[in-house]
């Protein structure tokens, strides 16, 4: 009788742990998929002292996957750095090959627009504080808007004028870039409104330094 009681609660345990396995595996709702290429390959980009500097991403609707989503997550990368101190981050919607805004969009970090990240944070940056060999890639919030391929959009992030950033590097300009380029301007970049123009830049084409993804949540 005791052997028989000892397997049913056996074959009862077994059930619920397979219910409870079942109940949090994510279904096709939770399925990550890339938008678009990103970076093609992760490498230092060597240039550091963004102090006072944005840098404007283009992410080209003609690069879309079609990959559907209500919403976008970005994720930005360093190779180096102990702390990044970032003034305001937004996403910028223009028409196909034109600079005009339609909309601008507010990206955050744990619900901040203009978060310090501390990059020697395992709970940051679990492999210890990043190199060209042990990146850290950091996922922002996401942002509650669908990308369209009727559309061009640029992920701009503007870096304080301090010290901290003299020494931050970001994941990009591989020599194998993805479908990912933009270019950097002095000053702040993020405050341009509806029917502004995103400032150009003759180096449009090289390939983006932090944005290292763009993801369908």
């Amino acid at each position: 009788m005791n052997t028989f009681n000892k397997l049913a609660t056996c074959a009862l345990m077994m059930l619920v742990l397979a219910a409870s396995a079942f109940a949090q595996a994510p279904g096709p709702e939770t399925t990550l998929a890339n938008l678009t290429e990103g970076q093609g390959t992760i490498a230092s980009s060597g240039n550091p002292q963004w102090d006072g500097y944005s840098e404007l991403v283009l992410i080209p609707g003609a690069s879309l996957m079609g990959a559907t989503s209500t919403s976008t997550a970005l994720y930005i990368g360093f190779t180096g750095g102990t702390e990044a101190d970032i003034g305001n981050m937004v996403l910028y919607s223009t028409l196909r090959g034109n600079d005009a805004v339609i909309k601008a969009t507010k990206v955050t970090l744990s619900g901040s627009s203009d978060p310090s990240i501390d990059l020697t944070s395992a709970s940051v940056c679990p492999n210890g504080a990043p190199t060209a060999t042990t990146p850290c890639i950091i996922r922002l919030d996401t942002v509650k808007a669908a990308l369209s391929t009727l559309d061009d959009y640029y992920f701009v992030v503007y870096f304080t004028l301090d010290t901290n950033n003299e020494k931050i590097v970001g994941v990009g300009q591989s020599v194998e870039p993805g479908a990912l380029s933009g270019f950097y301007l002095y000053g702040d970049q993020t405050r341009i409104g509806a029917k502004g123009a995103i400032a150009t830049n003759e180096n449009t084409d090289q390939p983006a330094f932090f944005l290292a993804y763009v993801a369908n949540e």
